[in-house]
């Protein structure tokens, strides 16, 4: 081939070609782009830009300098720094699992791409993105106030957002809302659950293809991160072969293959001959998923089993789950190290501690019966999670590190506070940097049902709540009204029940009155069984409000809200 002739387009596996339109001396020139195929060519000598059909040489795009920009230069990087599913070392995803500590601790002992629990669309659809400045996260928060998916800048380029859907149109608005946040999307097509079936979504889409393809293609097409889905092997070894080719052709990054059928559970053996046999017919990297039970029991037999299946990648579920060191080349840690790094990364990012325990216990397996597994079965709080491992010294420390910085957070808050309705400038309203967490009170205590029942005690006027929200962000804020005194937070916040009581509580502290909050550590479940008891006994609380749910609508009306839009 003479120097300067055509070359042929060759796509690696590990780059995207990036297409403009035919160039020649005069047409005119998109410069930036020159300047994009320049920055390709002096970083990434082995990746070629196509115009047309042709390929221009570097020794042409070298003379292009000039034309320099830092913004394409980024986009450069962004493209060429895509996730690559080859030869990779993968956390699966688990429900109940897969959440940030586990996420992050599998990162740190060597696994290369970590993959969230399965997450329905439907629920993922109604959360709003939160910046959450005190544990430095992303957090997806739901409308009843729950953190459905937590992220943060260390797994940014390590993590894929899975998803459980039968609707394309909903993955693509769920994939929207989280790819700036994760590395890449995955469509769930394996799991067998019920909760997961019922809905047309996991192994239940395998027996439409053309829903596969139309939730997959409108994926590819609608996003800027790459795409896969991860799937069961059908029971004809040819079925599974050309579904698995058009799912290539949908134009997916990669494809997980789980080596069982859909009837198929862990004691039955992983089918890796299969595998081998889908790895062998395509060209988009396979992902061998299964072989936790049988082969893989530490590092090497994650290189065992992506030999015997000659699959591009491995995921590796129950036995990460069992012990996340399982991706480390050096070899396994002893259980009780595992345990407390994974305890430090649970408390430090805040999980709820029914998930802290639940994957504790599946690492402690066996010695679930010893002192420490009866300690842990029975805690019912993070804080009594510390103390069975004797790690509540560090329990305190980190939460006293959060308190300090919330408070900090708090203060910048009041700080740049707008004024407030109902004060109009007044020195007689009274502000505190306080925030309503519900985590912190009995179930179905709050602050302002204790505030009504000591104004009822008074004989005072109910309090009176006025809200407003600003449009700039749309947060919420609110000043209560009693006995012509007006107290309020200076905390902004996305929903209104959070501010009015937040409200209730700066007037109680005020007041000096207790506003029901629990004492550090203490389980907040104990005052719903010491009420069942009195319920069943016949005995009356009247020392409190009363806890019955049927009562609360009544106990909401007689508090007046007043609404206001800024």
């Amino acid at each position: 081939m003479e120097r300067g002739s055509p070359l042929p387009a060759r796509r690696l596996w590990n780059t995207r070609p990036l297409r403009i339109p035919k160039w020649n001396g005069a047409a005119p020139r998109n410069d930036a782009t020159v300047r994009a195929a320049e920055v390709i060519s002096l970083k990434f000598p082995h990746v070629f830009l196509v115009c047309g059909s042709y390929t221009l040489p570097r020794a042409v795009l070298c003379d292009l300098r000039q034309f320099v920009s830092k913004a394409t230069e980024e986009m450069i990087n962004q493209t060429v720094n895509r996730l690559c599913y080859r030869n990779k070392v993968i956390l699966a995803p688990m429900v109940r699992v897969g959440t940030l500590p586990m996420r992050l601790l599998a990162l740190d002992y060597g696994a290369d791409i970590v993959y969230c629990e399965e997450l329905i669309d439907l629920k993922m659809i109604q959360c709003k993105r939160i910046v959450n400045d005190v544990l430095d996260t992303i957090d997806y928060v739901a409308t009843d106030e729950r953190v459905i998916f937590r992220t943060c800048e260390r797994e940014k380029n390590h993590v894929v957002f899975q998803m459980g859907t039968a609707d394309a149109q909903r993955a693509l608005t769920v994939a929207q809302l989280v790819e700036n946040d994760v590395a890449g999307i995955d469509v769930n097509m394996g799991c067998p659950k019920e909760y997961s079936t019922k809905g047309g979504m996991g192994v239940a889409l395998l027996s439409n293809p053309d829903k596969i393809e139309a939730i997959l293609s409108t994926l590819v097409k609608g996003i800027s991160k790459p795409v896969t889905c991860k799937i069961r092997i059908l029971p004809s070894l040819e079925d599974t072969i050309n579904l698995v080719k058009r799912i290539e052709k949908t134009g997916v990054a990669a494809v997980a293959v789980h080596g069982r059928r859909k009837e198929e559970r862990p004691q039955h053996p992983v089918h890796c001959d299969v595998i081998k046999a889908i790895s062998e017919a395509v060209s988009i990297p396979v992902i061998a998923n299964g072989g936790s039970q049988e082969i893989i029991k530490e590092y090497s037999g994650i290189e065992e089993f992506q030999r015997v299946t000659n699959a591009s990648s491995v995921m590796v579920a129950r036995a990460a789950m069992w012990n996340p060191s399982i991706f480390r080349k050096e070899g396994l840690l002893p259980t009780e190290t595992v345990l407390k790094e994974y305890l430090t990364y649970a408390i430090k990012y805040d999980s709820h501690y029914s998930n802290t325990k639940y994957c504790l216990c599946q690492m402690l397996r066996e010695k679930l019966e010893s002192a420490q597994g009866k300690k842990l079965h029975a805690a019912q709080s993070n804080k009594e999670i510390c103390e069975a491992f004797e790690m509540d010294v560090f329990y305190k420390e980190a939460t006293a590190c959060m308190e300090a910085k919330r408070d900090i957070l708090n203060t910048k808050c009041q700080e740049k506070s707008e004024q407030l309705p109902g004060d109009n400038g007044s020195p007689d309203t009274i502000q505190m940097a306080v925030r309503f967490n519900k985590r912190e009170y009995p179930p179905q205590i709050t602050p302002k049902m204790i505030l009504l029942e000591w104004c009822r005690k008074q004989k005072l006027p109910q309090p009176v709540y006025v809200t407003v929200q600003r449009p700039s962000d749309r947060l919420f804020n609110s000043v209560v009204t009693v006995a012509d005194k007006n107290y309020s937070s200076s905390c902004w916040d996305k929903t209104k029940k959070v501010v009015e009581q937040s409200s209730a509580i700066v007037c109680l502290r005020t007041l000096g009155l207790p506003d029901g909050r629990l004492c550090d550590g203490e389980n907040p479940l104990k005052y719903k069984r010491k009420r069942d008891e009195e319920i069943t006994n016949g005995i009356e609380t009247t020392s409190l409000p009363s806890l019955n749910t049927n009562k609360r609508k009544s106990i909401t009306d007689e508090n007046t809200t007043t609404d206001i839009l800024l």
